[in-house]
């Protein structure tokens, strides 16, 4: 296990005594592509004696430029990042607040205020294709020039790294969007992560013997996968073991969901508590099927059935998720 990352949520802010080999980028998902660059950055970190850092932006870039036209949707909520970068080994997290202000920065202005009075790298890791500062008009050629007059290198990351990390960030993304949770766990290197809490809902499930907590999930850019029952693990506020789960994601047409509003409703296979308001961690580990609109409440009750010894069936062949997860 990994030493606990710092996190500094503003470049002034951070402070280190050994040198500092840095990376910048907004690692949404900390999948395989990101974790390639990772393991150089440490590299090339315990080759100076040094440390690793990650500069990254909240809130991301897109949504301040274009907040009505974004249209972006994240894997990673802050918190969910901070652990999955604690456990591929970084060794401190730079949050930096983006604002209109901070992207009117030209080039030298965004150079000097974070790297050489700010993060103090000695040398920088990043993609041939980085764009930096006002309009983008930084380039990778225009940093090293940067560097020679701050003090700093710069070495540029492999090509196939750079298209491995794109290629696999839509991938993830695509499978979500379509419900393939099993193959987006495979590019992730872990299961799908999404937190909710939990608020009051219709109360169909007890009628039916299948108890949902019904979730609202409090980060709007957060990305949620596509409509379906999925087996998933389950845990919950202030609790630390993790439970086997079914989660159905979707309209409810069968008990006329006609609003179209999505519901995330989870039903924990082994009883649970009451626990309205408290927040609920899911992992994602395998669609089972479709939503589908049955011929009434008994057919509805048959079909969760079937599904409740399918996903238990497939959670016992899995292996429970770390608690630190």
């Amino acid at each position: 296990m990994f030493a606990k990352v710092k996190v500094h949520f503003n470049a002034s802010d951070f402070k280190s005594e050994a040198p500092v080999v840095l990376t910048v980028g907004t690692f949404d998902g900390v999948h395989i592509g990101h974790r390639a660059v990772i393991d150089l950055l440490k590299r090339r970190a315990r080759e100076i004696g040094g440390e690793s850092v990650l500069l990254t932006f909240h809130p991301h870039p897109r949504t301040v430029l274009h907040p009505e036209q974004h249209q972006l949707k994240l894997l990673n909520t802050i918190s969910e990042q901070k652990s999955l970068l604690r456990d591929a080994g970084l060794d401190h997290l730079v949050i930096h607040p983006f604002t209109e202000d901070f992207s009117r920065k030209t080039p030298l202005e965004y150079v000097r205020d974070l790297f050489a009075d700010g993060i103090k790298p000695q040398k920088v890791i990043i993609g041939y294709d980085h764009r930096f500062g006002r309009n983008r008009e930084g380039s990778f050629d225009s940093l090293i020039n940067l560097g020679k007059v701050f003090g700093f290198g710069v070495e540029e990351l492999p090509a196939q790294t750079i298209e491995e990390t794109k290629v696999s960030s839509t991938k993830v993304r695509e499978a979500l969007q379509v419900g393939h949770v099993a193959q987006a766990r495979t590019w992730l290197s872990k299961p799908y992560p999404l937190l909710g809490r939990v608020k009051r809902g219709e109360q169909l499930g007890r009628k039916l013997g299948y108890p949902t907590a019904n979730l609202e999930i409090e980060n709007p850019l957060k990305l949620i996968p596509a409509c379906g029952v999925y087996a998933v693990f389950a845990r919950l506020e202030n609790e630390e073991s993790w439970n086997p789960a079914m989660v159905n994601i979707g309209t409810r047409p069968t008990v006329g969901g006609t609003s179209g509003e999505e519901q995330i409703e989870v039903h924990l296979l082994n009883g649970g508590r009451q626990c309205y308001d408290e927040l609920i961690d899911l992992r994602f580990m395998k669609r089972i099927r479709d939503e589908v609109q049955f011929d009434g409440l008994i057919a509805l009750k048959r079909q969760l059935q079937q599904d409740e010894a399918n996903v238990r069936s497939y959670l016992e062949t899995v292996e429970v998720p770390s608690t630190s997860a």
